[in-house]
C-alpha cells in the first residue's frame, strides 16, 4: 500500500511500534492493573494527523495514560510519514526505529490511510508502539485494524485496543491463538531454543474457534527473496557487509521498501545477534541526524533506511551505498544492481547500484543464483525461495560461528580441576592468533564449500561490534556454567568432614558464599538443577546448626 503525491486524496500508512522504557512511559503494569495484557504486546496506538497548513501532530494516543516526551513526539510525528520525495501512491506500510529518552532503541510500525476524503489535503498515520520485533505479526494487525479505523475512528481504536487486553502474555515457545475483530490469528511467539527452520505453528484447539484461525508461519520473519530481488547477485558481500559491523545506506524509492529491506539485512546472520544500530527508515528531521552524519568522525556502526536522494551528497563520506530503484510487481527477477566504485555517486540522478570499495572474501555461490533463477522462471512460490535463501544464508553463518564456538569451548576449564573448596578456575583468554592457527584443521571449510579468505574475514570481524557481542555473551554464560558446576561440586561434598578443622570465620563466609550463589541460581541466572538448589539449602541448614546460638541468630534472624 502506498501514498499518493501530488493534488488529490492522499493516503498515508501506519507503522510498526517501539520499545518503551517506564521512564518515559507508563511504569510497568503488574497483572492486576488495567492494560496488563496489552501493554505485554504493546505499549499505545499512536494517530498522526498531516495538515498542508498545519503540519504533522500527534492527534491520538491510546491508551491515554502512556506519556510520550516532546522529542519522541515529534520524532513519531515526523516519521510516521513518507517524505516529499517517496514515490507513494495509495495505502503504505512501514517500520522505524528511533532513541528513546533513557538511549535504549525502538522499534515501530506505521500504517499510513487517508483522513478525509472530503479535505484532500489531510492526511493520516496509525501508529503501532511495541517494544516486541514481532513485525509480521503487526502488518497482519494494520491490515485489519486501518481500514476500520480510518471509516470509524476513535471508538474502533477503542475497541480494539480492549480486545488486544484479552489477549494471553506472549509466552517464548508458546502457540497462540488471537481474537481481533472477528478474526482469529494463530501465531507461535519465538524462544532461544527454537530450530531456525521456519515452520508453520503447531495447530492447537481448533475445533472449538470459529471462524478457523489464520496461521501465521511467523511473527518476526518477512519474505527475503522479496526483499532481495534486486541484489541476489551481492547476497553475500551484503552478508558480509553486516557480519562485520559495516556502516551501510540503503535508498529506496519509498519507506516500504527501505525499512524492509534493512530488516531483511539485519536478519541473515542468525543465529548471530545482530549487535550494531539500525533505522529502517531515517529522514532529515530525526533528532540524530547530525550525530549520524557528521564528518567530524567516522560512520557509525549503522544501517540507515532512507529514501531522500539528499542523503546522498550527506552521506558520501560513508562507505557503502546500496540505491534500489523502483520496484517490480512481474514475476521476472528485476535487473540486478551493479558493483559501482563510491566516486561514480552523483548528487541527482544516481543510478542503482551498490556502491563500495569493498571486496568480498568469499566466492560468490553461483549454485545458489542458479537454483533462485531456476525457481524463478518455474514460477516456484516465493516462499519457497525465500526458505532457500534463508537456509543457504543460515548455513553459512553457522559454517562461520562453529569454529569461533569450538574454540571458545576449549578455553573452559576442565571440570576435573573444579574443587569444592578452592574458588573456580578463571577461563582462559581468547587470543585470535592461536584461533587462527587452528583453521587450518577445524575451519569453516569442512561444513562449507564455499571458497575465499576466510581468515582475512575473521581479522576483520575480530574488529567488529558482533565479534564483541557474540564474545561477551559466551563469556558470561561459561562464567554462569563454572560456577554452576563449582555450586554442584560443593554440594557433592562431605560438608561435615570440612567443618572439622575450620575456625567459625571460614565456617561462616562459607554460608553467605553459598547463600550468595544460591540467591543467584535461583534468579534463573545459574543452569543448575532443582536438586542442586535443594541439597545447597540443606548445607547451609547443617552449617548454621552447628554454630553457636549467638552466630545462628546473626545468620537466621527472626
Amino acid at each position: 500500500m502506498e501514498v499518493p503525491v501530488g493534488p488529490g486524496p492522499r493516503q498515508a500508512g501506519g507503522g510498526l511500534g517501539a520499545t518503551r522504557s517506564s521512564s518515559s512511559g507508563r511504569a510497568a503494569r503488574t497483572a492486576e492493573m488495567p492494560w496488563a495484557r496489552f501493554s505485554a504486546w504493546l505499549e499505545c496506538v499512536c494517530v498522526v494527523t498531516f495538515d498542508l497548513e498545519l503540519g504533522q501532530a500527534l492527534e491520538l494516543v491510546y491508551p491515554s495514560d502512556f506519556r510520550l516526551t516532546d522529542k519522541e513526539k515529534s520524532s513519531i510525528c515526523y516519521l510516521a510519514f513518507p517524505d516529499s520525495h517517496s514515490g507513494c501512491l495509495g495505502d503504505t506500510q512501514f517500520s522505524f526505529r528511533m532513541r528513546q529518552c533513557g538511549g535504549q532503541r525502538s522499534l515501530w510500525q506505521v500504517d499510513d490511510r487517508s483522513y478525509n476524503n472530503k479535505a484532500p489535503l489531510a492526511l493520516q498515520s496509525l501508529v503501532l508502539v511495541s517494544r516486541l520485533p514481532f513485525v509480521r505479526l503487526f502488518q497482519s494487525l494494520l491490515s485489519l485494524i486501518a481500514p476500520e479505523y480510518f471509516e470509524k475512528l476513535a471508538p474502533c481504536l477503542e475497541a480494539v485496543c480492549n480486545e488486544i487486553d484479552q489477549w494471553p502474555a506472549p509466552v517464548p515457545g508458546q502457540t497462540l491463538n488471537l481474537p481481533i475483530m472477528g478474526v482469529v490469528i494463530q501465531v507461535r511467539i519465538p524462544s532461544r531454543v527454537d530450530k531456525l527452520e521456519s515452520s508453520p505453528p503447531k495447530q492447537c484447539d481448533q475445533e472449538n474457534l470459529l471462524p478457523a484461525p489464520v496461521v501465521l508461519t511467523s511473527v518476526h520473519e518477512l519474505d527475503l527473496f522479496r526483499c532481495f530481488r534486486p541484489v541476489l547477485t551481492h547476497v553475500q558481500t551484503l552478508w558480509e557487509l553486516m557480519l562485520l559491523g559495516e556502516p551501510l545506506v540503503v535508498l529506496a524509492p519509498s519507506p516500504d521498501v527501505s525499512s524492509e529491506l534493512v530488516l531483511a539485512l539485519t536478519s541473515c546472520l542468525q543465529p548471530l545477534k545482530f549487535c550494531c544500530d539500525f533505522r529502517p527508515y531515517f529522514t532529515i528531521h530525526d533528532s540524530e541526524f547530525k550525530e549520524l552524519t557528521t564528518r567530524t568522525q567516522a560512520p557509525p556502526n549503522v544501517v540507515l533506511g532512507v529514501t531522500n536522494p539528499f542523503f546522498i551528497k550527506t552521506l558520501q563520506h560513508w562507505p557503502h551505498v546500496l540505491r534500489i530503484g523502483e520496484p517490480k510487481m512481474s514475476g521476472d527477477l528485476p535487473k540486478q544492481v551493479k558493483l559501482k566504485k563510491p566516486s561514480r555517486l552523483k548528487t541527482l540522478d544516481t543510478k542503482p547500484g551498490l556502491y563500495t570499495s569493498y571486496t568480498a572474501h568469499l566466492h560468490r555461490d553461483k549454485a545458489l543464483l542458479k537454483r533462485l533463477l531456476k525457481g524463478v522462471q518455474k514460477k516456484r512460490p516465493w516462499d519457497v525461495q525465500s526458505a532457500l535463501l534463508r537456509r543457504h544464508l543460515l548455513e553459512l553463518t553457522q559454517s562461520f560461528i562453529i569454529p569461533l564456538e569450538h574454540y571458545m569451548a576449549s578455553l573452559m576449564p576442565l571440570q576435573k580441576n573444579i574443587t569444592p573448596w578452592k574458588s573456580p578456575p578463571q577461563i582462559c583468554p581468547f587470543r585470535q592468533d592461536d584461533f587462527l592457527r587452528s583453521l587450518e584443521h577445524a575451519g569453516p571449510q569442512l561444513t562449507c564449500i564455499l571458497k575465499g579468505d576466510w581468515l582475512g574475514l575473521y581479522r576483520r570481524f575480530f574488529k567488529s561490534p558482533h565479534f564483541d557481542g557474540w564474545y561477551r555473551q559466551r563469556h558470561k554464560e561459561m562464567a554462569q556454567k563454572l560456577e554452576a558446576l563449582h555450586l554442584e561440586a560443593i554440594c557433592e561434598a562431605n560438608i561435615e568432614a570440612w567443618m572439622k578443622d575450620k575456625s567459625e570465620v571460614e565456617v561462616v563466609d562459607l554460608v553467605l558464599k553459598l547463600r550468595e550463589k544460591l540467591v543467584r541460581a535461583q534468579g534463573h541466572q545459574l543452569p543448575v538443577k532443582e536438586v542442586t538448589l535443594q541439597r545447597a539449602q540443606l548445607y547451609i541448614d547443617t552449617v548454621i546448626g552447628s554454630l553457636p546460638k549467638d552466630l545462628q541468630a546473626v545468620l537466621c534472624p527472626p
